[in-house]
């Protein structure tokens, strides 16, 4: 075997080690890596969020989303594996939340105070969607609009000189 056949061969057996790491770190993204329980919580909008997602309770991490679908009402169906020592009461609520302005998303559950546990695979009750950044503009302009309205027709009849 010539130096030419051999770095040909050398050179085909890393593309292929390099296809194959690649292929596996595709198969594993967004599965979580440590083991645990599923809930499942419903949102109307789930924007933002995907597979690998954070999953916080308190600002600590305590999960990933694992899993995502629709519902027959096409509904976000959201599915979150959290670490085994984290139990989660069952009136607690499942928030969509932004790290800063226009930052990552991730879940935020927030406790109640029911003494009974969330088992595997219950869904949680209590939700709120994503905000998108558009509608929040949208409606901080239309309440500026009203605001500037509402002062100009009180102020308009009183403003003129006498």
């Amino acid at each position: 075997m010539n130096s030419r056949d051999r770095e040909t061969l050398i050179g085909a057996g890393v593309m292929l080690a390099a296809a194959l790491v690649l292929g596996l770190s595709y198969g594993t993204a967004g599965r979580a890596s440590v083991p645990g329980y599923d809930l499942v919580a419903n949102f109307n909008h789930a924007d933002g969020i995907g597979l690998g997602s954070d999953v916080r309770l308190s600002g600590v991490s305590v999960g990933k989303v694992v899993g995502q679908s629709l519902d027959t009402r096409f509904r976000a169906v959201v599915t979150m594996r959290l670490a085994p020592e984290v139990p989660v009461p069952a009136d607690s609520a499942a928030l969509i939340q932004t790290d800063g302005l226009l930052g990552s998303k991730y879940i935020a559950l927030q406790p109640g105070a029911d003494e009974t546990n969330l088992k595997p695979g219950e869904t949680l009750q209590y939700v709120q969607d994503s905000m998108n950044l558009q509608e929040l503009l949208e409606l901080i302009v239309a309440q500026a609009q009203a605001k500037r309205s509402g002062e100009d027709s009180k102020g308009g009849a009183a403003d003129k000189p006498r």
